[in-house]
């Protein structure tokens, strides 16, 4: 099984680039959010790659992060999400933005998702709900100074939520301040991300 190229830029299409390596062009799918972070044609790339098997073809799905190829396969353990739905949502949201969204249990952002309607959105927030420590994050969120101990609290675990989204520490615990204070001290953790998330968008 193919899992990383590594080569040359040789074309990009709506939904699909081409890499050459070796001179073998390798034809890859990918979502819009792969393909604007892509440099021009020409130019070297890197992808790690997931390789599917079917009886009519081997596809080749490619992402910059390790964490969205580990949230490509997740996401197609749920009932109703095949590749082309776990790739309209890793067009939609980077890594970090789907556990935020899992964890406020924010139905109607994962729905804005092309292909995901509020059930399918349903369906994903229970399933991942309860497991949100098992979730992929990408590189950056993963260092000692974000992720939570094991016996974090709902209230340390918003911030590093917050913090993975890239909110500066001080606005973070801000927000958080006073969500909790209109929320109560033992707030759950969803209410807190989505309190914290208002907090911070309001201008």
């Amino acid at each position: 099984m193919i899992a990383l190229l590594r080569g040359r830029l040789a074309a990009l299409g709506d939904d699909h680039l081409v890499v050459e390596v070796g001179g073998v062009g390798y034809l890859v799918h990918a979502g819009a959010r792969t393909l604007r972070r892509l440099p021009p044609p020409g130019e070297p790339v890197e992808l790690w790659i997931e390789t599917q098997v079917r009886p009519e073809q081997i596809a080749l799905y490619g992402f910059l992060d390790p964490a969205e190829r580990s949230w490509f396969r997740l996401l197609q353990t749920v009932q109703g999400v095949g590749a082309k739905v776990a790739l309209s949502l890793l067009g939609t949201f980077s890594p970090d933005e789907l556990v935020a969204a899992v964890a406020s249990r924010d139905k109607g952002v994962l729905a804005r998702a092309p292909g995901v309607g509020a059930r399918l959105a349903g369906r994903l927030v229970a399933e991942f709900a309860d497991r949100l420590g098992e979730l992929p994050r990408s590189a950056a969120a993963t260092s000692a100074a974000v992720v939570p101990p094991a016996e974090a609290g709902p209230a340390d675990e918003a911030l590093a939520a917050l913090l993975r989204l890239g909110f500066a520490r001080a606005e973070a615990v801000g927000a958080l301040g006073r969500a909790r204070a209109r929320l109560g001290a033992e707030a759950p953790l969803e209410a807190l991300v989505r309190e914290g998330l208002k907090e911070l968008a309001a201008p």
